[in-house]
């Protein structure tokens, strides 16, 4: 495999025809946006922290990765570039969010990004991880007649904000079929089911459907397949600051996502043959 370092991302291209997406781990905030924020704001709490380590196992394996660098706070990846909401009627955040995940500010008085000031950031860190994620897709489907996306998110265990309770530890997504393979999302719900034993809780296209790279990206009907995978994050750190990787939790949670990205292997190469 060939690694690409580039300043918003990091690509890593496989031969097999799995591209994972990791929209959300980066912690990076450029100093010009970081001045204008509020201290909660620059620990960067709704990060999807250590999801390129918790996938580590991916290096074994010949897929393409493509991971961003940056804050979501500086512009959400996984937001639709017209900034509309993701789930009508419920709380939705924004393509340059305004508060965190606990509706605490993000800015100081006055500081919030304008129109204009959005639509820049989109075109500088938005559009060049899309173009580059369309681009390996429609390599991958040339090469191989389709194309999976698995989309890696992880999140609070509990937020208040965006749902009652604790949430199930694997939360599977296609956009309520509309990104995936109904087969697929099948089989990998039974993967996420045999989890029980392990103690593992999931839903399928529960509170967390998929995002937009989901959405946008999955055309099953052309032989696109995209999966979100939103992971809680009481399997594998400590939820609260410093947000520590917990290796002890990653060892038991990390052959479910292994057997999770293995299964949609084998379901591409069933389809492939068949």
């Amino acid at each position: 495999m060939k690694d690409y370092f580039m300043e918003l991302f990091r690509v890593t291209e496989g031969s097999l025809p799995l591209l994972v997406s990791m929209p959300h781990p980066g912690t990076y905030v450029p100093p010009e946006i970081a001045a204008r924020m509020t201290g909660v704001a620059k620990t960067v709490p709704d990060t999807d922290w250590h999801i390129p380590q918790l996938y580590d196992f991916l290096a074994e394996l010949d897929v393409s990765v493509i991971q961003a660098t940056h804050s979501r706070y500086v512009i959400d990846l996984n937001r639709a570039p017209d900034n509309r909401a993701l789930y009508a009627g419920a709380s939705n955040t924004e393509l340059c969010p305004l508060q965190t995940f606990a509706m605490e500010d993000i800015y100081l008085p006055g500081e919030a990004p304008d129109e204009n000031e959005v639509a820049a950031r989109r075109e500088a860190y938005w559009q060049p991880y899309h173009d580059r994620l369309a681009e390996t897709l429609a390599a991958i489907k040339a090469t191989h007649g389709l194309a999976l996306l698995w989309d890696a998110h992880s999140i609070r265990s509990e937020v208040p904000r965006f749902f009652e309770g604790r949430l199930p530890d694997l939360n599977l997504g296609t956009g309520d079929g509309g990104a995936a393979a109904a087969s697929l999302l099948d089989i990998l719900t039974a993967v996420a089911r045999d989890a029980g034993h392990l103690g593992y809780t999931h839903a399928a296209n529960g509170r967390f459907k998929g995002g937009y790279i989901t959405r946008r990206y999955g055309d099953p009907d052309n032989g696109v397949h995209a999966v979100q995978l939103e992971l809680s994050e009481i399997t594998y750190m400590d939820e609260d600051p410093p947000f520590a990787f917990r290796d002890d939790l990653a060892e038991k949670v990390r052959p479910v996502l292994s057997g999770l990205i293995h299964t949609l292997l084998a379901w591409a190469e069933m389809e492939q043959q068949g």
